[in-house]
């Protein structure tokens, strides 16, 4: 473990970095409550999407690396602000039209459209719970609703009482002027309609505890802050949560930047030091727009999912956080690649460059060993000229290549050409397009025809590259042309694999036939 921590303490990865920053914060003495405690916020006004799972997957990577780096006990939250009044119907439930008028009223008061829980927020929070036990997240979970009912937000609420004006002069900062004449950090829930009320405050007794204000209807009312009968704005919450629970460490998007001074104030005035954080860059969809809960851009979880391996999600969360992501279908493919490279490199690795290593942050330091003799792209390669339906006819073409493989043997690789045919099914046949050649493609590939007609020597993928190589060395310039000639002639696609493998891979003869097919003008008809 020395060795381990050693090298942790001045590995680049960016977990590690986080984390010796928390070994800083406590190096005088450890945490008073027992713990280095780790948060993650989730919005439950829409289902949970996958900007979600990567900011509990990537605060898990921080506090594994912690755990090599100190010896002190760690604990991750999930809080939901699921008191949250309901702000817009969300478009991508059932019977939309039936929640309008439930507007205003806190999540956890809305009915669930899916007819499952007892509300929308329940529904929301039980989603996110089922995708992150998928992964095997250690986490406790807590609802804004409990938590404000319970009284365990109490403490905190009467110290925000106490220090209203100071909390209020911090907000009013940040504020258009319109915006200040009715803004408060209190937002009371009215006790007979259940609506979460947007309004100014009379007065605030720290002494009793309570609030007055007149309601939309123009009623005077006093409410106590306790109790879960008032609940804070959410840049107040942020930093009273933090507060309350004491948290450590967050991290969350670039458009929370701004108001991360606020954050730390407000925390501080309520009698708690701030916590470390880290900020990410956000996720795109395949147009550059941000991925929304409520519109249900980009990729879900579930849909990645159907089509690649939890860890190659994991993976893609990894890497760059800083850097703003596209998340759609046609990255999935790389990130298995990738992953699976990783996982291949890991094995010879000394202590510093396994920590550095994706998958050392992805599976804690218990890594698996890679079983994909084949590549993911070359699979839904494999699944295309072959117009594979079902996994016996990848399995096929596999087991010719590698006798020694089987689903039984191979699992990893088994599961891989389950997500080929479905994800060839659903992405890459309704945009194959093939071309017929051009005079110099067509008498490039007529003679590689010839010399793979001449081939009878063992399937052996360097020996093939060589031969593709050669072909089109002696004609093309640059040679990136002679590739993408047999990508879009021979496999309708903009890109593909390293040719020599896909030959060595779908047969030398098959391959011969395909070239016949192109030719001929088969292809495109």
């Amino acid at each position: 473990m020395s060795s381990l921590r050693d090298a942790a303490m001045t590995s680049k990865a960016w977990p590690f970095e986080e984390a010796r920053k928390l070994v800083k914060r406590y190096e005088k003495a450890p945490p008073e409550k027992g713990f280095v405690l780790f948060e993650t916020g989730y919005g439950p006004s829409g289902l949970p999407h996958i900007g979600t799972f990567g900011e509990v997957a990537r605060t898990t990577m921080v506090m594994r690396a912690f755990r090599v780096l100190s010896d002190i006990p760690t604990k991750l939250i999930c809080f939901s602000d699921d008191l949250d009044g309901m702000r817009k119907v969300p478009g991508n439930v059932p019977n939309p039209d039936q929640l309008q008028q439930y507007l205003q009223r806190p999540l956890t008061s809305v009915p669930d459209p899916f007819e499952q829980y007892e509300s929308f927020g329940h529904h929301n929070n039980a989603m996110l719970r089922r995708f992150l036990d998928t992964f095997g997240f250690e986490y406790e979970f807590i609802s804004a609703t409990e938590f404000y009912a319970s009284g365990q937000f109490d403490e905190v609420l009467l110290r925000a009482a106490e220090k209203y004006d100071e909390i209020m002069k911090v907000m009013l900062k940040s504020l258009r002027e319109e915006r200040q004449q009715t803004y408060s950090i209190f937002l009371p829930i009215h006790p007979e309609s259940g609506r979460v009320m947007y309004v100014p405050m009379k007065s605030v007794d720290a002494a009793n505890g309570t609030i007055t204000f007149d309601t939309e209807d123009g009623e005077e009312m006093t409410l106590p802050v306790t109790g879960g009968a008032v609940k804070l704005q959410w840049k107040p919450d942020f930093g009273a949560r933090w507060a309350a629970l004491g948290v450590d460490f967050e991290m969350y998007g670039k458009d929370h930047s701004t108001n991360t001074p606020i954050y730390d104030r407000i925390c501080e005035i309520l009698g708690q030091r701030k916590p470390e954080h880290f900020t990410y860059e956000l996720f795109l969809d395949e147009n550059g727009h941000k991925i929304s809960k409520t519109s249900g851009n980009g990729v879900s979880i579930d849909e990645w999912l159907t089509y690649a391996s939890a860890e190659s999600l994991s993976y893609f969360m990894y890497q760059k956080p800083k850097t703003a992501k596209r998340m759609y279908f046609d990255v999935i493919p790389k990130a298995v690649d990738e992953y699976h490279q990783q996982l291949r490199a890991y094995a010879g690795q000394d202590d510093a460059a396994r920590l550095n290593n994706p998958v050392w942050h992805i599976h804690g330091g218990d890594v698996p060993t890679s079983d994909m003799v084949v590549p993911f792209a070359m699979l839904l390669n494999l699944a295309s000229v072959s117009s594979a339906e079902t996994k016996d006819t990848l399995w096929g073409f596999i087991q010719r290549y590698a006798p020694d493989t089987g689903p039984e043997t191979h699992p990893g690789v088994d599961k891989a050409v389950g997500f080929a045919v479905r994800y060839y099914n659903d992405f890459v046949k309704p945009a194959k397009t093939y071309r017929l050649p051009t005079d110099a493609e067509r008498e490039a590939l007529e003679a590689l025809r010839a010399e793979l007609a001449a081939y009878d020597e063992p399937l052996d993928d360097e020996a093939l590259q060589s031969i593709v190589y050669a072909v089109g060395r002696d004609r093309f310039d640059p040679l990136r042309g002679w590739f993408t000639a047999l990508y879009e002639v021979l496999l309708g696609a903009s890109q593909g694999p390293r040719f020599g493998g896909f030959i060595a891979l779908y047969g030398v003869s098959e391959t011969v036939a395909l070239i016949d097919a192109a030719l001929a003008g088969e292809l495109t008809g």
